[in-house]
């Protein structure tokens, strides 16, 4: 078959290397590719492909010892093995981890340049403070003690709640715990991480449908599928290696590739069947499939009569989306979505796959729910092969979020209600009234400031600027720490500019400055503290698909920064709350809080999620023998860890000696659950409006409950006459915490689960998926139009929601929307991901190997567009979004976006408004590629649920530059 593989437009010219135009003399392109060995060319194949770069030397090789240590790639959630080679403590070259289960011998272009991710020049190299407007060198005591000094003041002043602790996904495991503990000591929950704002509404929507708010399966896994439906994702370029996965399938068996995308994609590329529809209308899509789903009656229907409650209700919304009024919202024919339904149908198990062009929206909630839905319609949920296969984007984006680095819970899913925060003191061996007394006494409604819900990352802006009359906390924002966290990532740059300007102290803890250090005009009260990259320190990092690997120190802190939990130990000593702190928590020389010990303490407490099985031995028994486990199953085949899953992804249930082998597919009934099988979890209740909300006559394998049961009391053990299997110790626990009515996500003896694990029962027992969420303001999903919709004709019939408050703030919703913003502004406006650049960009655009690769920002535009507008490919335009902001870039014209839209990555920083501001980072640390920010144009739009920012469907309009 013969395939068009261009749009036969002459490309223009590469530019001129960066490296020859950026920093003046500080990099000699000349010098670079001499020591480099490479010829650009030959560099940026090797980065398309995956390669390892290593300098070979027969004589240094024999003549010196190279240790090879193993790590995880810090950039996205697939969780690749990078093996360094170390001399003389000196990182000097890297192959990836051919035993790793996840990547067998794969790297892209991100994963095979993180050596020079930890040696780069661009780093901080020591603290630094603006002080009348130039950078100061300063010391760490001085830089702790300042800040230190500045925020008691606040404190003071204005209660805990005016200082925001922005956490991060770059995190590990441990210093993620970690940083939830200390907001939690300072005493607010006014702490977040990246998470808020590329997949909260996943982890909501799926949570509230069958259990827990994570993959359900694992890349893996995707070996086995018979279909596999991608929507709102591009791993391609996103996650490289992921659709190395997808690919064998795909190959393998033969399965169908369906990709929906408003955008024609490099994974798209890959596809069978390619979906392009309007941005902004997911739900109406997937109604639309599954109208010819139900119509042609396709459904598994014993599926859902034994395991999902509120189809009824579905279908009932369903049946108003004919393929006629399908096309008329999303602009896809019925006849394509009546060819992807029939595939679906015919191909099971299928997977489903989306990532955050289907979370970043003002109902992302409902398009997450609506994907599951999907799969609980078709059977496909608790198999091999099935599942909802949710790529998450950055290293440990998943453990962070498990770990309560977000402003409504604590670690594990706790949440923020009294008995939450009496477990955790429990854990930390705290006085849970002096844990009280940091909090602010104010209380707002009923609720106190300890068990309220903080300010999420995606409107801290607000939180400084709105009038602190319309909020619920005592005063606004005054102090903003962005710890490892790029505020370009973040829309409405304008605003957020303002917000910097206003506050009284901004602290960037980050190996790189970020745009955080220049993006706004400030002369003083601006700090940059070095923090060290997850190569120079130990602990654990959770992948996408929940299984946890055991990253080892590569190389010692570099310059003078230090590591991240060390940098809360300063603070905290500074705070007065060290000793209370680590209490549990050795000291090691130095000051560094012993990695080990975090971990020990997160396992004594993480009984949700199961998170207490993972000793740190046991990790790093399975990354030193990843050989062991099998590429599809995950499971260790003889070996140390036989029998294990790899990474013993959670829930790896009760104690390490307990030895659980993880769970490596969620809700699969197939397994005992001492085996890794579970059930759907009964979270939701037994009964809802007369209907039994548990599993009917279905059970996991073994189970001595043969139908659905609730999640597991003391009192159930004692009902059942399981409670003799108790331990003396694990009663005598037990009865501590409430005695009958103790359950097992409180009892830290873990004896509950264990002995229902002992019966092959699931501790949170066997209920029913479900399809309706009554607690949302959408109990069944709807479409909304996009707050600023380029169909406003469709507005009376699928409004908004009313305007309303929540999380802290007051929200915008309808007083948006009856505007209508398409004649000024006809164009919609998206953005996403490159295979060049991660997240908000400051470390690969940092990296000379890869800033070789993308040195411009730009805007795809639709030829017929460009013509419209009178510009053409290469040039200069102005693209202004609908709420006046603008930005300055390159046009791409290309047919990959439709007429109409344009999309832009959103990796870019360092302009502004059209302005280069390099002259405002700290000397030779400003990245080698500079451009404006994407989010500078973005506009206002958050989740009803979860306050997600809505980054794919706003609207602007191009003009030449």
């Amino acid at each position: 078959m013969l395939r068009k593989k261009t749009n036969g437009v002459a490309r223009r010219p590469q530019r001129t290397s960066i490296l020859s135009e950026v920093g003046g003399a500080s990099v000699d392109r000349r010098a670079f590719l001499r020591g480099s060995g490479l010829a650009i060319g030959g560099l940026a194949a090797i980065g398309a492909m995956g390669g390892t770069v290593t300098r070979a030397s027969a004589q240094s090789a024999a003549n010196e010892a190279v240790q090879t240590i193993k790590s995880v790639c810090t950039h996205c959630s697939v969780g690749c093995t990078v093996v360094a080679e170390v001399q003389n403590g000196v990182w000097t070259g890297q192959e990836p981890g051919w035993d790793s289960p996840f990547n067998l011998g794969a790297h892209c272009a991100k994963g095979a340049a993180v050596r020079e991710h930890a040696h780069g020049e661009r780093r901080l190299k020591y603290p630094m403070k603006k002080e009348g407007g130039e950078w100061k060198r300063i010391s760490w005591e001085q830089a702790i003690n300042e800040i230190g000094d500045k925020m008691l003041q606040i404190r003071e002043e204005s209660g805990p709640d005016s200082v925001y602790w922005l956490g991060s996904a770059k995190h590990n495991n441990e210093q993620s715990y970690l940083i939830r503990k200390f907001a939690a000591y300072w005493g607010s929950n006014n702490v977040d991480h990246q998470a808020r704002i590329c997949h909260s509404t996943t982890v909501a929507g799926v949570a509230n449908t069958w259990g827990y708010g994570a993959m359900t399966n694992s890349y893996n896994d995707i070996h086995n599928s018979k279909a596999i439906f991608l929507i709102g994702g591009n791993p391609a370029e996103a996650h490289p290696v992921s659709l190395l996965h997808m690919l064998k399938a795909k190959e393998e068996n033969n399965a169908p590739f369906i990709v929906c995308d408003p955008r024609f994609t490099r994974t798209a590329a890959h596809a069978d069947e390619y979906v392009r529809f309007r941005p902004g209308t997911d739900v109406a899509l997937i109604w639309g499939i599954l109208w010819h789903i139900f119509e042609n009656g396709w459904e598994d229907k014993e599926f859902i009569r034994t395991r999902v409650w509120g189809m009824d209700q579905i279908k009932d919304e369903v049946k108003k989306w004919t393929p006629e009024e399908v096309e008329r919202v999303t602009d896809v024919p019925g006849s394509q979505l009546r060819r992807v339904a029939h595939t679906l149908a015919n191909n099971r198990p299928g997977t489903v796959i989306w990532c955050m062009g289907g979370t970043q929206h003002t109902n992302g909630n409902n398009n997450v729910r609506a994907y599951s839905i999907l799969q609980l319609a078709l059977g496909n949920m608790g198999v091999a092969g099935g599942g909802t296969n949710i790529f998450r984007g950055h290293d440990n984006v998943q453990g962070a979020t498990d770990f309560g680095v977000v402003a409504d819970s604590l670690p594990g899913y706790y949440g923020l209600a009294e008995g939450s925060w009496a477990h955790w003191a429990r854990v930390w061996e705290e006085d849970l009234d002096w844990l009280k007394g940091r909090f602010s006494d104010a209380s707002f409604g009923d609720t106190k400031m300890m068990n309220l819900t903080g300010i999420p990352v995606s409107r801290w802006i607000d939180g400084v600027l709105e009038d602190k009359d319309n909020m619920d906390q005592p005063n606004n924002l005054r102090a903003m720490v962005f710890w490892g966290h790029a505020p370009n990532s973040q829309t409405r740059g304008k605003e957020m500019k303002t917000a910097m300007e206003k506050l009284d102290l901004l602290v960037v803890v980050d190996p790189f400055p970020t745009v955080s250090a220049v993006m706004h005009d400030r002369t003083d009260g601006v700090y940059l503290l070095p923090a060290t990259t997850q190569f120079e320190t130990r602990g654990s990092v959770t992948a996408s698909n929940r299984s946890l690997q055991w990253r080892d120190r590569v190389m010692a802190p570099l310059f003078e920064s230090k590591v991240d939990h060390e940098i809360m130990a300063l603070f905290a000593e500074k705070f007065g709350f060290h000793d209370r702190m680590f209490r549990n928590i050795a000291i090691d020389e130095g000051g560094e809080p012993n990695v080990e010990d975090i971990t020990r303490e997160f396992n004594r407490g993480m009984w949700t999620i199961g998170y207490t099985g993972q000793s740190p031995e046991r990790l790093k028994m399975h990354m030193a023998n990843q050989h062991t486990f099998d590429r599809t199953t995950l499971r260790a085949n003889g070996g140390p860890a036989d029998g294990d899953y790899y990474g013993l992804p959670w829930p790896c249930w009760g104690t390490a000696e307990m030895n659980h082998p993880g769970t490596p597919n969620l809700y699969d009934m197939s397994l005992p659950v001492s085996q890794g099988g579970l059930t759907f979890r009964a979270r939701f209740g037994v009964e809802r409006d007369g209907d039994n909300l548990l599993a009917e006559g279905v059970y996991s394998v073994g189970s001595e409950i043969q139908d659905g049961y609730p999640e597991f009391t003391m009192q159930m053990l004692m009902d059942l006459g399981w409670d003799s299997d108790l331990t003396d110790e694990e009663r005598a626990a037990i009865d501590a915490v409430g005695g009958p009515a103790a359950n097992w996500k409180i009892d830290l003896s873990g004896g509950i689960q264990r002995v229902a694990i002992k019966h092959e029962c699931a501790p949170f027992g066997n209920a029913k998926a479900r399809a309706v969420v009554w607690n949302f303001p959408d109990p069944v999903p709807l479409h909304r139009e996009p707050l600023y919709t380029p169909r406003y004709d469709l507005v009376a019939d699928y409004p908004t929601y009313e305007d309303r408050k929540f999380w802290r703030l007051p929200t915008m919703y309808a007083s948006i929307q009856k505007n209508d913003f398409s004649k000024d502004y006809p164009i919609i406006l998206t953005s996403g991901r490159l295979v060049e650049y991660e997240g908000g960009g400051d470390e690969t655009r940092s990296n000379p190997w890869l800033a070789e690769l993308q040195q411009d920002m730009f805007v795809e535009i639709n030829p017929r567009d460009a013509n419209n507008i009178g510009i053409r490919d290469g040039s200069q335009v102005w693209v202004e979004g609908a709420e006046g902001a603008k930005v300055k870039v390159m046009a791409m014209v290309t047919e990959r976006v439709g007429e109409g839209v344009a999309f832009m990555p959103f990796h870019f920083g360092g302009h502004f408004e059209g302005k280069d501001l390099r002259d405002k980072y700290p000397a030779g640390a400003d990245p080698f590629v500079l451009g404006e920010a994407s989010n500078t144009a973005q506009t206002y739009g958050y989740d009803s649920v979860t306050q997600m920012q809505e980054t794919k469907c706003t609207l602007c309009k191009i003009m030449p530059a």
